[in-house]
């Protein structure tokens, strides 16, 4: 019998909050798999820092079954599964389709067949979580973003239907945060405006979503939920 821990998988974690929330995982003493698409400097950190690192391209299905078979090439089983990856891409009159098809695949295709073709290995885990990273945009909708903030609430609907499905040997919840960090060229006009949009006025790091996923790793009572980290824009 193996007593090593069982590992953690969280997709998109070369850099900010899937980095952070790796970084974490490993200082917690979880071994922990992550995936990537592109080589950042956070994708040599967290091989320094004993993760396992697989490169997977999640837009579309060959990729995602692609990385679900080498995935099983190195683990048995795994602890919990936290789809972090995501895509964003603005739309435009040349590529609408293209656009949707591939933020479709991240967020909903990859979560959808990674789920169905690794329960095995979450039901070899004596506890198993699947935590789906959304956006609190779903809660109003977009008409900007209008395929991300789609793709995205499909994910909160994977959150309930996986919940009823996998209940009650693996529990699925979702996070669904807000403006957590700004980017380096973020001017501070944008800032104040994006602070003022929520009740708490601050840019909390990705700490608030470390934490977040903690809490339903920890707590055996919870499935089905999607935990809002949005600092109060709901209230305001």
């Amino acid at each position: 019998m193996n007593a090593s821990p069982a590992p953690i998988l969280i997709t998109g974690a070369s850099q900010r909050v899937g980095l952070h929330c790796a970084r974490r995982l490993l200082e917690d003493g979880h071994p922990v798999i992550v995936t990537y698409r592109t080589e950042r400097p956070g994708v040599d950190v967290l091989r320094n820092q004993g993760a396992t690192v697989l490169f997977a391209d999640l837009s579309d299905e060959a990729g995602i079954l692609a990385f679900i078979n080498q995935l099983k090439t190195h683990t048995d089983r795994l602890r919990a599964i936290v789809h972090n990856a995501s895509e964003w891409l603005a739309e435009s009159a040349s590529d609408e389709a293209e656009a949707f098809t591939r933020m479709f695949g991240v967020h909903m295709l990859a979560p959808y067949l990674i789920n169905l073709h690794c329960a095995e290995l979450l039901q070899h885990s004596t506890v198993a979580d699947i935590v789906h990273i959304s956006d609190d945009v779903t809660r109003k909708g977009s008409s900007k973003h209008i395929a991300y903030c789609a793709s995205k609430a499909g994910l909160e609907s994977l959150t309930l239907s996986f919940a009823a499905k996998y209940a009650p040997q693996i529990k699925v919840n979702g996070i669904a945060p807000a403006l957590l960090l700004f980017n380096p060229d973020d001017d501070a006009a944008y800032r104040a405006k994006a602070l003022a949009k929520s009740a708490l006025g601050i840019e909390p790091g990705s700490e608030v979503i470390y934490q977040s996923l903690r809490y339903l790793l920890d707590n055996p009572y919870v499935t089905g939920t999607t935990l809002t980290v949005n600092g109060g824009r709901h209230v305001k």
